[in-house]
């Protein structure tokens, strides 16, 4: 298995952590590289649904090394219940199989506050957040005022600077939001507690994920969120506030692009996405409650449900661009299977001229007319289906004819949600 990065090809929610659970199988190191606890990684197993949210889905499989990048940002709070909670399901996490990168940001109650009150005062222009504070930390991380594992790991650099960030924070909330101002000393105790439970799993990643690299180890980088949702590239501003494509894999590791070998994007067989934002092929409200209420579509974070619709070939095959994707895992075929008909988006239409590529005029794209091609559904069970030969006839020329669109080869199919419902193609 080559060093390998997994993407989200779409709005997010692909399930990319059991695509991701079913390579790490062949893998050494699994690396997260970008995002944080606003994000969740859903695997079952043995009949267990494990949900992920800032440790790696390799987590589940003993033998393996996992690490949280730089890139992301880290809850500390919000780490360590994920890992009381794995230990108590008899999944064993400790430093020997987790490491924690020391220059990755964390979140900081004041960061959870802002996100909060800004998408109050927003109002109707919201964008939708989680309110975990991930945007806030983001956007410290890019003032350069933000504080590092490496920073509590330093008590008196701590104390500094947090009562600097705390200092500020409060002439915000008091001033601009008429909100209470923070206590320092809570903060700074609770914070101290911290430190000495994440010190032992502390890392110099890119030191750690190199020297991998040199000994031939094979990596898995695993994303979240989905290219859609990319600071840059996804549907601005509803999106989120880190590198979501296969290139935040090294800018959140540390690892050269000239190590990259190969990139897989995860996509649904159809289309959803959380929280506001541009949708051109989202579901009347009948079909979406039926495939919802199917497919179980709601975040594995926030539990909300998802806005669902047909597959938008438009979108993709521009995330294949992006991200260099060389081939694609399909999940979800199942939730079709009871569809008489399935459509798949194959070009937009902007004021009766045809766009070769999604807009970046945010406001243009309630304008977009989608262009479908029309396929008979297959309307039989896909779920017992353990290879691509098994699969009835219209959803492998289902399958196919979106390996046209997108111009990249469908290596991996799933069709249901245990760990044994994929196979390779």
């Amino acid at each position: 298995m080559p060093t390998t990065v997994i993407v989200g090809a779409q709005w997010g929610d692909e399930g990319k952590g059991k695509i991701i659970d079913m390579l790490t199988e062949r893998a050494d190191v699994v690396v997260r590289f970008q995002g944080g606890n606003n994000a969740g990684h859903t695997v079952v197993v043995g009949g267990q649904e494990f949900i992920m949210h800032l440790i790696p889905s390799g987590i589940l499989h003993p033998g393996k090394y996992c690490v949280i990048g730089n890139g992301v940002v880290v809850d500390p709070a919000g780490l360590l219940e994920e890992i009381k909670m794995l230990r108590a399901r008899g999944v064993e996490v400790d430093p020997r199989n987790l490491g924690v990168s020391d220059q990755a940001h964390l979140i900081f109650p004041y960061h959870k506050l802002l996100d909060k009150l800004k998408e109050a005062k927003v109002g109707p222009g919201k964008i939708g957040t989680t309110g975990r504070g991930i945007g806030p930390c983001y956007t410290d991380k890019a003032a350069r005022v933000g504080l590092r594992l490496a920073d509590l790991l330093d008590d008196e650099l701590f104390r500094r600077k947090l009562a600097m960030n705390i200092e500020e924070k409060n002439i915000l909330f008091t001033r601009v939001y008429g909100a209470p101002p923070l206590n320092f000393d809570e903060v700074y105790q609770e914070y101290r507690g911290y430190a000495d439970a994440l010190r032992p799993h502390a890392i110099n990643a890119p030191l750690v994920l190199n020297r991998a690299v040199a000994e031939k180890k094979r990596i898995l980088f695993e994303g979240a969120q989905g290219t859609w949702l990319d600071i840059d590239h996804g549907t601005y501003p509803y999106v989120t506030s880190s590198s979501a494509t296969a290139g935040g894999a090294c800018v959140g590791t540390g690892v050269s692009p000239s190590h990259i070998e190969q990139v897989i994007g995860v996509v649904k067989a159809y289309t959803t996405r959380v929280g506001e934002g541009p949708f051109p092929t989202e579901f009347p409200p009948a079909l979406m409650e039926q495939i919802r209420t199917k497919g179980k579509e709601f975040g594995a974070t926030t539990h909300r449900p998802r806005r669902c619709g047909w597959f938008d070939a438009v979108l993709v095959r521009h995330s294949v661009i992006l991200n260099g994707i060389n081939e694609i895992a399909v999940t979800k075929l199942d939730v079709l299977d009871d569809s008489p008909r399935v459509m798949i988006c194959t070009g937009y239409k902007f004021r009766g001229q045809k766009l070769e590529t999604p807009p970046s005029n945010i406001d243009r794209w309630s304008e977009i007319e989608p262009i479908y091609e029309e396929h008979p559904g297959w309307l039989a069970d896909t779920t017992q289906a353990g290879s691509f030969e098994e699969l009835p006839p219209q959803a492998r020329r289902y399958l196919k004819r979106l390996e046209e669109l997108l111009g990249a080869k469908i290596s991996i199919v799933s069709v249901g949600s245990k760990r044994e419902q994929a196979f390779h193609v």
